[in-house]
């Protein structure tokens, strides 16, 4: 694989990676067992962030490759194996809406349902609340639905924690209250009977 095949971009953004990501990427380009164990040890918040970059000029240079600038098959399949490769990984590991956002978007694009089921389980799994609620105001109509979804299966105590904040306060009463009605969720409806309870006492 030479990078500098895939053009400009791709290139800058690989040399800019820190020496660990490079080799996340890889180790899971090798998949092996001990590289893909090793790669997680490796994997950080830094880490995610370049390997999103990574992603979005890969398929950036696919984009454009498919449009106006082609690649031999030999570089189209090297590209396109190294694009799944970020994918995998940040798929596996990812913590942030951002990049959740991104995998969405992409299997959307794509029309892969099998991965958008894939990572829409992940969100409700792996994904804190507030990274949930951040996901509910993407640009994206079809991943603010999937983010909203995913918000359901949060329990209860920490869609309650989340009233406070003056920021994702709104998506969280409306989880709980989808809760208590489409779901039938006495602990919610609990929540949702004594915050109409105390509005109108706020307002007074």
């Amino acid at each position: 694989m030479v990078i500098e095949d895939f053009g400009a971009r791709v290139t800058s953004v690989w040399q800019g990676l820190r020496p660990v990501t490079r080799s996340l990427v890889e180790q899971a380009v090798a998949a092996s067992a001990a590289a893909a164990t090793h790669a997680r040890a490796s994997y950080d918040a830094r880490s995610e962030w370049e390997l999103s970059l990574l992603l979005a000029a890969l398929d950036d240079r696919a984009a454009e490759a498919a449009a106006a600038s082609p690649l031999s098959d030999e570089q189209t399949r090297e590209l396109g194996r190294m694009a799944e490769t970020c994918a995998f990984v940040l798929g596996r590991e990812a913590r942030s809406a951002e990049v959740f956002g991104q995998l969405l978007e992409r299997a959307l694009r794509a029309a892969d349902y099998a991965r958008v089921d894939a990572v829409a389980d992940a969100v409700a799994a792996r994904l804190a609340p507030t990274e949930t609620c951040e996901l509910t105001r993407h640009q994206n109509a079809a991943v603010r639905a999937i983010a909203h979804e995913a918000l359901l299966q949060t329990p209860v105590p920490a869609l309650v924690a989340l009233l406070g904040d003056p920021v994702d306060a709104c998506v969280a009463r409306d989880a709980l209250e989808r809760l208590a009605s489409e779901y039938e969720s006495e602990e919610a409806r609990w929540v949702v009977d004594a915050l109409e309870y105390a509005d109108p006492l706020q307002d007074e």
